[in-house]
């Protein structure tokens, strides 16, 4: 375009045209597209677009590496909220009920007997009409299995939990009148086992069968050593889900009477109840002894949970 637009300038006087040539080295103002470098101060504007661009690579990456803390922000407010539950989830994926759970199997062993079984428990408004209660413990028995510890039909009841260990000890009460075997059966189920179990007890109320009545400990040469199977007169059981463990007790009286018609504690503990068990208070014996050694277990299970957290 340049050369055809020259000729025409050619047709117009050259005088007046060439000075204007002279202008057209000014067209080599064309150099002021050098002055297009002031755009390369455009670049600078790039410049400004790669680093949002760069940032973007860097959000990328931060989303990714901020996915692991925020799931774990989520979970940590989910899992406080179930702390209580023992949700929290340990180095091998369980939780830390589920550690505590299995830990506590083997509590018969960890813990010092003393803990296990004080040489004195009390009980406030454990006895009738809300008195308090102290018992002394006359003896342990070695741990052991179960045969020979269970009526037959109470030990197929429990067969389907398994024994792991058994553990016992027999306490009297202050007054030297009443005696009483406290027993856990630490078992090989899971939670789900346990709470089956506790279902099945709660469902056919196998808690207060006179047929599946547990054995006492007798230990010789003590108060308890007449305590036979007919000698038997209430008892109580604690189906535990936090550990794998049957927590029970069976009392009677110290001066070894036979007892024609034993009744769950369940029962002899009510007001309206006006029979021999009742009255005496072994009822009460059975239900605040089963449960004073099963507290036991659940506070230590419980400590357990914490410390895995």
């Amino acid at each position: 375009m340049s050369t055809e637009f020259v000729p025409r300038r050619a047709s117009v006087p050259p005088p007046p045209q060439r000075p204007p040539r002279p202008a057209a080295p000014p067209k080599p103002a064309v150099p002021p597209r050098p002055a297009a470098p002031p755009q390369p101060a455009a670049p600078p504007e790039p410049a400004g677009p790669p680093p949002p661009a760069a940032p973007a690579v860097i959000v990328v990456r931060r989303s990714a590496r901020l996915a692991a803390p925020l799931v774990c922000l989520v979970l940590g407010t989910g899992l406080l909220g179930g702390a209580a539950a023992g949700t929290w989830l340990t180095d091998d994926g369980g939780t830390a009920a589920e550690q505590a759970f299995d830990d506590g199997r083997s509590l018969w062993r960890d813990l010092p007997v003393d803990e296990l079984f004080p040489p004195e428990l009390t009980g406030e408004n454990a006895g009738p009409g809300g008195a308090d209660r102290r018992w002394l413990r006359l003896a342990v028995a070695p741990a052991s299995g179960c045969a020979e510890a269970f009526d037959p039909l109470l030990a197929d009841v429990l067969a389907q939990v398994g024994c792991h260990r058994l553990v016992r000890a027999t306490y009297m009460d202050e007054t030297e009148s009443r005696i009483t075997t406290v027993g856990l059966l630490f078992t090989e189920a899971d939670r789900a086992g346990m709470e089956a179990l506790r279902d099945r007890f709660e469902r056919e109320g196998l808690g207060e069968r006179p047929d599946l009545m547990p054995r006492g400990y007798a230990p010789e040469n003590t108060l308890a050593e007449d305590f036979g199977d007919a000698q038997r007169a209430s008892w109580s059981f604690r189906i535990l889900t936090s550990a794998p463990v049957v927590a029970y007790a069976v009392s009677g009286f110290a001066d070894g009477r036979p007892i024609p018609e034993p009744q769950p504690a369940s029962q002899a503990v009510s007001q309206e109840e006006d029979t021999t068990v009742a009255l005496s208070g072994l009822g009460h014996d059975a239900r605040a002894l089963a449960r004073l050694v099963a507290d036991t277990v659940r506070r230590t299970t419980a400590e357990y949970a914490e410390e895995v957290r």
